[in-house]
């Protein structure tokens, strides 16, 4: 049963990741306006051509590396080492939670993402939580 929810949590999260990872490398502009409004989004991509073509090229990057994330956590999903899968857990928990204070302290600090980082900060730890869940729900299982 644990390895059927860990399957699930790995799945959801790879979905999640090919989907941000592909409209990051095709749609990086349609993303940021959407991401952060018409406004903002003119400001982040840059106000040289030079600019603007370095910021594409890293968020098409980003993409490819958020991509390559969802293809790994697809092949982790079959997994079926119940230590492992504790492990990995306890290893995205610690890295979605890192990734929200790292949002607390530097992105709340630039005024053109002052206010969409408690929004980006909260899905941080909604993923985490998921992670969670499975820990508890594996420890619950592993003591009953």
């Amino acid at each position: 049963m644990v390895s059927s929810v860990f399957t699930l949590i790995c799945v959801l999260h790879s979905a999640i990741a090919l989907t941000c990872g592909a409209l990051m490398i095709f749609y990086s502009k349609e993303i940021l306006v959407f991401g952060h409004g018409l406004e903002t989004a003119s400001k982040l991509q840059g106000s040289t051509p030079h600019d603007q073509l370095l910021i594409q090229t890293s968020d098409s990057f980003s993409g490819l590396l958020l991509f390559t994330i969802g293809f790994l956590l697809l092949m982790v999903s079959l997994v079926k080492d119940k230590e492992f899968q504790s492990f990995f857990a306890k290893g995205c928990v610690l890295l979605h939670i890192s990734m929200a204070v790292w949002r607390f302290f530097f992105e709340g600090k630039l005024e053109d993402l002052a206010h969409d980082w408690p929004r980006y900060a909260v899905g941080d730890i909604a993923l985490a939580i998921s992670w969670v869940f499975f820990l508890v729900f594996s420890w619950r299982e592993k003591y009953d």
